[in-house]
């Protein structure tokens, strides 16, 4: 199953995606410039391999829901979202308001 729904944070819109999978659930909060995600995402491979590509994401590892990634501390974000002063440790919700 997927959910695909829009959430407001700070009076902006971003695009919440659920995506359940045998054993586990992929979770993604975007806009049109970034996105924070759920463990899946390897920042590791966006800063290397996609690296011309200037993916601005953040990674928040041990959510299983939106609400969680929203209020986790990201564990590791690409260059690109350093740039914008998007770092380790920053609340999901608040490395989201740096990429409006």
């Amino acid at each position: 199953m997927v959910d695909l729904s829009p959430i407001n944070i700070n009076g902006h819109t971003f695009i919440a995606v659920s995506v359940l999978l045998p054993k586990t659930t992929l979770l993604s909060v975007s806009n049109d410039k970034g996105y924070i995600m759920c463990g899946a995402l390897d920042i590791g491979l966006l800063n290397e391999k996609l690296k011309d590509r200037n993916i601005i994401a953040g990674r928040a590892v041990g959510v299983r829901t939106i609400e969680q990634l929203l209020n986790a501390p990201l564990e590791s974000v690409t260059y690109q979202a350093e740039e914008l002063g998007i770092h380790p440790g920053m609340i999901g919700k608040d490395a989201l308001m740096k990429m409006i």
